[in-house]
Formats: C-alpha cells, sequence, structure tokens
C-alpha cells in the first residue's frame, strides 16, 4: 500500500528549487567558483628528497629562508624499525628535486 505525503516530493513553495536556495544561501559577491572556473593552484607541490634512504617522494609545502640558505617544509615517508613513518620537516634546499 502506498501512502501519499501532502505536497509530493517536487513541491517547491515559496522556498525555490535547490539551486535557487544555495544560489541565495551563497549570496552576491561569494567567495565560490563560477561555474566552469578552475580553482586556484595548490601551492602544495610533488618533490623528491634525496636522503641516505636514496630519492623518496615528499610533498612540499612551503619555503622559508635562513641564514644558511632555503629551506623546504616537506612531508614525507621515513623508513622505520616498524615499516614506514610520515614525517613534516624542514630540509635544505639542495636535498630537494622537482617531481
Amino acid at each position: 500500500m502506498m501512502v501519499g505525503v501532502a505536497g509530493g516530493m517536487n513541491k517547491r513553495g515559496s522556498y525555490g528549487s535547490m539551486a535557487d536556495r544555495v544560489a541565495r544561501s551563497q549570496g552576491e559577491g561569494s567567495a565560490a567558483p563560477a561555474a566552469g572556473a578552475s580553482a586556484p593552484a595548490s601551492p602544495v607541490k610533488h618533490c623528491w628528497v634525496s636522503d641516505e634512504h636514496g630519492r623518496l617522494p615528499a610533498l612540499l609545502l612551503g619555503w622559508r629562508r635562513t641564514a644558511s640558505g632555503f629551506q623546504g617544509r616537506v612531508v614525507r615517508p621515513v623508513p622505520d624499525e616498524d615499516g614506514w613513518i610520515v614525517v613534516e620537516e624542514w630540509l635544505p634546499a639542495d636535498r630537494l628535486a622537482p617531481a
């Protein structure tokens, strides 16, 4: 037996369509990109880290200048006695290479 629901599933009433409600909730001047617009490029970059374990993949999160030169902030895998762990650290630029 089917039970009817008052108004049915397509009733929009005074609220309008879902698209209308979403557009209203974002308001004018919203930071949301327009349809078809691409999102800004991520500052996170793939890179390679060279160390005593060889050349390993990493994610470069940012740069800083120190008295000894530039350093890159990376997240990367490092071998551990139980396998691999992920670490975040600042490394000298000469240990990093673009992916």
